[in-house]
């Protein structure tokens, strides 16, 4: 459900890498290592959680979070097309772009804490524990996946 509008995210970021995706094989090569750091980011942080929902008391609970945040996640990403669309057909628009994306990020950010706390059901305080945590899991994925499969983004301010 969800690939139709992160593979338009894809192709615009592979846009982004110049030179490295020149040609067929260097855009595929790039469009593949942002499928799989995505992929990750998805996957690993549900696979940490199973480990430690016991301990955190929300075993209970943790399938019907994995499946509610799994069609949250396909929603969140046809919601986040907008902005990838608009990178494809105006790529000079990069100011438009960076604000939409913020504002929808944020939109898409109270969703899903309001959905896993809905899933989970065991109030705001374990909602935002799940929330805050499989976000700084996700952000940890994805940057150290990022520079290991090198599409690290250069330093936007030298010196």
């Amino acid at each position: 459900m969800a690939l139709p509008p992160l593979v338009v995210g894809w192709v615009g970021m592979v846009n982004d890498f110049g030179s490295e995706s020149a040609d067929f094989a260097g855009r595929l090569s790039v469009l593949l290592r942002l499928a799989t750091i995505d992929l990750a980011c998805w996957v690993l942080p549900l696979a940490a959680l199973a480990a430690v929902a016991a301990k955190v008391r929300i075993a209970d609970r943790y399938v019907h979070y994995v499946v509610a945040s799994n069609w949250g996640s396909a929603l969140i990403a046809w919601l986040m097309l907008p902005p990838a669309l608009l990178k494809l057909v105006a790529p000079s628009q990069t100011d438009l772009v960076s604000l939409l994306s913020l504002a929808l990020f944020l939109v898409s950010a109270v969703l899903t804490w309001r959905l896993t706390n809905a899933a989970l059901g065991k109030g705001a305080v374990v909602a935002s524990a799940t929330f805050a945590g499989m976000f700084v899991a996700s952000l940890a994925i994805f940057f150290m996946l990022q520079a290991a499969l090198g599409l690290a983004q250069p330093d936007q301010f030298p010196g």
